[in-house]
């Protein structure tokens, strides 16, 4: 996944990949964000995605590439105009 950094909350300033991303509930898992629950188990902690902010792109993806090269020449076409 992405590489992202905590802004808000008690995590804040820590940098991690995303290991999962809940798209109903707005929320992302970030690799190395746990909390111990009550009977010792840990459980990764959900961050908001609006709290978080894209340090290094994961660019593995053939379709975030084709999106990202549509947007570019998009942004350049407008830039002509």
């Amino acid at each position: 996944g992405d590489t992202v950094r905590i802004l808000r909350g008690d995590y804040k300033d820590y940098e991690g990949k995303v290991t999962r991303v809940d798209r109903k509930k707005y929320r992302v898992y970030v690799d190395g964000v746990t909390r111990e629950k009550a009977d010792g188990t840990t459980i990764p902690v959900p961050i908001h995605h609006s709290k978080v902010e894209i340090i290094k792109l994961n660019m593995d993806d053939k379709w975030r590439k084709k999106m990202l090269e549509r947007k570019s020449l998009e942004k350049q076409k407008e830039a002509e105009e």
